[in-house]
């Protein structure tokens, strides 16, 4: 217990250092983890490297890679100018262009993060061509593919509406993906106008200045786009491995001399990807040690009917910013509905489910997420990535308390 609380009082200093220093808080996070996993957890070196998030790192390295090859070669540019051209010169209309696609395409089914992988790097590129802020447009577009990342057909929709078949709750497919899609919107919308997005309707001509500015198509072009195509399909229809998609389609471009790979790597974004993996160690550390459990315990005695649901969307929210939705909260929460139902005199337990899901979905935008993580590595050059990691952090943990109040007023 007491080790718990040590993990967790190192995660606050990991988090408050990122907002008040300019060291890669991933640095600081790998050291605080061995410290704590070797010398006061008895645990080997092994067992806390065993932490890395061996398959979010895979993810973002493969993804941002493909992207950096078609941004280095001029391929994106050309990719900006014609997906502003269709917004009409508005640019305004370019964030909730991309809510939409990001809705859809979730929805029809690769999920939140692969259709992150998709749209995170086109979508930041254009915020920083067209003027618009990249916290703005990674509110959009990011909630938008976490709208549809509950459907029916969706890896986290299946997860969760198969642990809730087994509990006795199935049936409710489309009402589960509606409540986190309508949550999303109406987050996603909130944060628009809050942070300048209503400016956007004054402003014509930067969009149109990006359309007009990209240059020709070239032979290196079309092949870089016919690369993300094949990236883009066998992602969402063949459902193939995100990082190791974007590893192998850079080989293929590389190979075919359309970029200087030097360049290419280099404009990966590796400050970014050190520290979210070396933040999520410390968070492997915080849950080893039981640092969960303690708020799932706190969670159950302060419950009572007519708290339960905003407090298990809070407790899940809070528990999904810093570990994975679809693979530890969902699994893990969503069983405990009929006993907390019970618990609490009786309540019906969908909406306490409902609670649950839309909760551990609402936060997932925080830069320790992957669908965070995918936003932030796509930052555009020249953006101030740290402060957009303390946004996306801030944003995903405030999220936890938008999601309880909103699960109050639907549920109760």
């Amino acid at each position: 217990m007491n080790l718990a609380w040590v993990a967790i009082a190192a995660l606050v200093v990991a988090v408050g250092l990122s907002f008040t220093t300019a060291i890669n808080v991933g640095i600081v996070a790998m050291a605080m983890a061995w410290f704590i996993g070797v010398y006061l957890g008895g645990m080997s070196v092994g067992e806390v490297i065993g932490g890395f998030p061996t398959t979010l790192f895979v993810t973002l390295v493969g993804v941002t890679l493909l992207f950096s090859i078609a941004q280095t070669n001029g391929a994106l540019a050309r990719i900006t100018g014609h997906a502003v051209g269709l917004c009409r010169g508005r640019v305004a209309y370019l964030p909730f262009m991309f809510f939409g696609l990001g809705l859809v395409v979730a929805t029809i089914g690769p999920g939140g993060t692969p259709a992150s992988a998709l749209l995170a790097p086109p979508a930041m590129a254009i915020a920083g061509r067209a003027g618009i802020s990249p916290f703005l447009m990674a509110i959009m577009a990011g909630n938008g593919t976490l709208a549809g990342t509950l459907s029916p057909f969706a890896p986290t929709g299946i997860v969760a509406n198969g642990v809730m078949d087994g509990i006795g709750l199935g049936g409710v497919e489309w009402y589960t993906y509606m409540y986190n899609a309508v949550a999303h919107a109406v987050v996603a919308i909130a944060g628009f106008a809050l942070f300048g997005g209503l400016k956007l309707f004054r402003q014509t001509g930067r969009v149109t200045a990006v359309s007009t500015g990209a240059g020709p198509m070239e032979t290196r072009h079309w092949i870089t786009l016919a690369g993300i195509a094949v990236f883009i399909v066998s992602v969402a229809v063949f459902e193939t491995h995100v990082g190791m998609t974007g590893f192998t389609v850079s080989a293929i471009l590389i190979l075919l001399r359309t970029v200087d790979q030097r360049v290419a790597i280099q404009k990966v974004p590796w400050g970014v990807i050190l520290m979210v993996t070396g933040v999520s160690v410390l968070v492997a550390i915080l849950r080893a040690t039981g640092g969960t459990e303690l708020f799932t315990d706190g969670m159950a005695r302060i419950s009572g009917p007519g708290t339960l649901a905003p407090i298990v969307a809070f407790g899940a929210g809070l528990i999904s910013v810093y570990s994975s939705t679809s693979g530890v909260v969902l699994p893990a929460f969503l069983p405990m509905v009929p006993g907390l139902s019970e618990g609490a005199g009786g309540v019906d337990p969908l909406p306490i489910a409902w609670s649950m899901n839309v909760g551990a979905s609402l936060v997932d935008l925080s830069s320790l997420s992957t669908v965070g993580a995918l936003f932030l590595a796509a930052a555009p050059e020249g953006a101030d990535t740290r402060s957009l990691f303390n946004k996306m952090l801030a944003w995903g943990l405030s999220m936890s308390l938008v999601a309880a109040a909103m699960c109050w007023l639907l549920f109760l």
